[in-house]
């Protein structure tokens, strides 16, 4: 492995395998999230592009050491602001690939994450949507390198893709799976997700990079897989004791989970599990839950934090 060239701020460049990179932002909150950059012979494919333009300028400033080569593809995992809205830094000729559904819901959302977090110093963030989708699989040629674009979706959302390198066993599972901090599906499906890593587990991955905190290896698929299992027992146990999703949450046994960041999130995924509940009312299993209105269970998870918006590390 070579070198890897120094990185400004709270940010460090790891390199996973032969010129795979991965650019960590620890500790890996609320929109404090990672990018891979995988270095060819003509330039450089990153994945995920980091949520304000500040940040995002030095990720591209790194990419530029490691890979001064004119060609850049960027690969968002999904639609969310923290993982696309660096895409504009990268400038005009970047090829940026995506699911179809991840294009639709960038064009849907818009700049809607900064209207979250007013605080945060997002800079001059312009939408730059995907010019390339597809729907199921796609494989990349860099140089010798075999690159597969894998749709696990619905999970985190509905258009999840997971970055694949068969070769080295390296897999960058976009927000699919959470290192250090609590998973959340209130944009997707906790029985979904669930699915999706039994998916990712077949693969066999060596080493796996969550969309947020440190990298980790395949153990992280069974730390995420516990945590949802334990949310759809207590949304079953709520919805017979006939507690709301924050009452659950609040009344709920936390304490094999109490090391993993924001804990608020425990009240998004109760609503989706509750919704994915067998019964009339039920979101199929294979879908996202719809029916959960995020806005409201997004103020009850600030209602579960004392009334304070969660922390926002971007």
């Amino acid at each position: 492995m070579t070198a890897t060239p120094p990185v400004a701020d709270d940010a460090r460049l790891v390199e996973v395998a032969d010129q795979v990179y991965v650019y960590e932002q620890p500790p890996g909150g609320w929109c404090l999230s990672n990018s891979g950059v995988l270095a060819g012979p003509r330039g450089a494919v990153v994945v995920d592009t980091l949520a304000t333009v500040r940040r995002a300028e030095r990720l591209r400033e790194a990419v530029d050491r490691l890979r001064p080569g004119p060609a850049r593809t960027l690969v968002n995992t999904h639609h969310h602001g923290d993982h696309t809205f660096g895409n504009q830094v990268f400038g005009p000729g970047a090829t940026i690939l995506a699911h179809e559904r991840t294009r639709t819901e960038m064009a849907a959302t818009g700049l809607a994450l900064t209207g979250l977090w007013p605080h945060v110093e997002w800079g001059d963030v312009r939408l730059s949507l995907p010019n390339l989708t597809f729907r199921d699989a796609l494989t990349l040629h860099l140089g010798e390198r075999r690159v597969e674009l894998l749709h696990v979706g619905p999970a985190h959302t509905t258009g999840d893709v997971v970055v694949w390198l068969p070769d080295e066993r390296v897999l960058f599972a976009g927000d699919v799976v959470f290192s250090g901090a609590a998973p959340f599906c209130l944009f997707g499906t906790v029985a979904g997700t669930l699915r999706a890593i039994e998916r990712l587990r077949a693969l066999r991955p060596r080493t796996v990079v969550s969309g947020h905190g440190p990298v980790t290896g395949p153990e992280v698929l069974d730390d995420n897989a516990r945590y949802l299992r334990w949310i759809q027992g207590l949304a079953e146990e709520g919805a017979a004791r006939g507690l709301t999703p924050l009452e659950t949450a609040r009344s709920a046994h936390r304490a094999q989970f109490d090391h993993l960041l924001d804990a608020e999130r425990i009240v998004g995924n109760l609503h989706v599990a509750r919704a994915e509940l067998p019964g009339p009312a039920s979101a199929a299993a294979d879908a996202p839950a719809h029916g959960v209105d995020p806005v409201a269970a997004f103020g009850e998870m600030v209602t579960f934090n004392g009334g304070r918006l969660p922390t926002c590390l971007a």
